[in-house]
C-alpha cells in the first residue's frame, strides 16, 4: 500500500514561513528576557557601586574649586550647592534618576555638562574601536579559518606563530611604528588628529585607520586563535562524520555544520572586546592626538572630577551590557542551541 504526500500549495508555504517567523521571534524574545534578567541587576549594582566611589574617595568639589586652604564654611556652602549635604540614598536616587534620563550631572572642574563632554569623546573612540573590531574580525576570521583548514601544515604553523607575535605587541608600540613608517615615512595617512564623518568619509577613514590598526592586533590574535580551536573541535564532532557519510560536499559541511557551530566561542569572545577597545584606547589616543573617551576618562581621574569619572563608568557599563546583549541575539540566530543559556 502506497501513500502519497499532499501537494505543497502556496498557502502551505505561507503557513510554514509564518510558523518559522513566529518561532524565530519567540527565540529572540526569550533571549531578550533572559538577558534582561541578568543585565538589569548587574547594571543596578554596578551603578550603585559607581556612585559610592564619591564617598569612598573623600573628594569634594570645594577642594577642587577652592584649594586645600578652603574654610569649613566655604566647603559646606559649596557642598550644599551640589546637594552633597543630603542623605546618601537621596543623593544616589537623584543621580540615578538623571542617569535614566541620560543626564550624568555637571563637572566639578568647569561645571560643563558631562553627557555632552562624554558624547564628544565617545564619538571618536567608537569610530576607532568599531573600525578596529571590523579589521580584527575580518583578518582574524581569515587567519583562523585557513589555519583550521590547513591544520598541522606549514601554513598553520606560520599563522600560529604570527598570531603569537602580534598578541604580545603593546598597542602603543604598534602605534609608534605605524606613525613612523606609514605616516612619516611614506605619508600614506595623517599622523594625528580626527575629522568627523560628517565632514567627509574619506578624511574620516584616513584619520582613524592607523589608531584602529594599532588596536586591532589583539582582536586579530584572539579571534584567530579562538576560531581555529573551535573549528578544529567542530570537525571532530559526530554530526560532521555523519555529513561525510551522507556524501555532502566539503563546502556544504564547512558552511552548514562546522562554521555555524564553531562561531559560538568566537562571538562570545567579541562580547568583551569592543567595550575593552573603547575603554583601553587612552595610550593610543595620546599617540595619535585624539580627544577620545579614554583620554577624557584619564584627564577626569587625574583632576579628581568624580562626577565625570562616574559618568565614564556608567557609559562603560552601558556599552558592556548593550554589546553583550547584541552578541547574545546573534548567537541565538547563528546557533539556536545557545538559547538554552545566556
Amino acid at each position: 500500500m502506497t501513500t502519497t504526500e499532499p501537494p505543497v500549495t502556496p498557502a502551505r508555504r505561507r503557513g510554514v514561513a509564518v510558523a518559522r517567523t513566529r518561532h524565530a521571534s519567540a527565540r529572540v524574545l526569550a533571549v531578550l528576557a533572559r538577558s534582561a534578567a541578568i543585565f538589569v541587576p548587574v547594571f543596578l549594582v554596578a551603578t550603585f557601586v559607581t556612585f559610592a566611589l564619591r564617598s569612598l574617595s573623600g573628594l569634594s568639589p570645594a577642594r577642587i574649586q577652592l584649594g586645600e586652604d578652603a574654610t569649613p564654611e566655604a566647603i559646606a556652602r559649596i557642598e550644599s550647592q551640589w546637594g552633597l549635604d543630603k542623605p546618601f540614598l537621596t543623593q544616589y536616587w537623584d543621580w540615578f534618576s538623571g542617569v535614566l534620563h541620560g543626564e550624568l550631572g555637571s563637572s566639578w572642574v568647569n561645571g560643563a555638562d558631562i553627557s555632552t563632554l562624554i558624547g564628544l569623546g565617545l564619538g571618536v573612540s567608537l569610530s576607532v574601536a568599531t573600525f578596529a573590531l571590523v579589521i580584527g574580525v575580518v583578518v582574524g576570521f581569515v587567519l583562523g579559518t585557513v589555519a583550521a583548514l590547513r591544520r598541522t601544515t606549514a601554513i598553520d604553523r606560520a599563522i600560529t606563530g604570527f598570531v603569537t607575535v602580534i598578541s604580545v605587541m603593546p598597542a602603543f608600540v604598534v602605534g609608534i611604528v605605524l606613525v613612523a613608517v606609514l605616516a612619516v615615512g611614506f605619508g600614506l595617512f595623517p599622523s594625528a588628529g580626527y575629522i568627523p564623518a560628517e565632514q567627509g568619509v574619506g578624511p574620516w577613514l584616513a584619520h582613524i585607520t592607523l589608531p584602529a590598526l594599532a588596536l586591532s592586533f589583539d582582536v586579530i590574535a584572539d579571534v584567530a586563535r579562538q576560531l581555529r580551536s573551535s573549528l578544529i573541535g567542530a570537525y571532530q564532532e559526530n554530526y560532521v562524520t555523519g555529513a561525510v557519510v551522507r556524501g555532502l560536499s566539503p563546502r556544504r559541511i564547512f558552511f552548514g555544520h562546522v562554521l555555524r557551530n564553531g562561531l559560538g566561542p568566537t562571538l562570545a569572545t567579541l562580547g568583551q572586546k569592543f567595550p575593552a577597545l573603547v575603554g583601553a584606547s587612552v595610550v593610543t589616543e595620546w599617540i595619535f592626538g585624539l580627544q577620545g573617551f579614554g583620554r577624557f576618562a584619564n584627564d577626569s581621574a587625574q583632576a579628581g572630577d568624580v562626577p565625570a569619572v562616574q559618568g565614564v563608568l556608567v557609559v562603560s557599563i552601558a556599552l558592556v551590557v548593550s554589546f553583550n546583549l547584541i552578541i547574545n541575539l546573534v548567537l541565538a540566530r547563528v546557533m539556536p542551541a545557545s538559547q538554552r543559556g545566556v
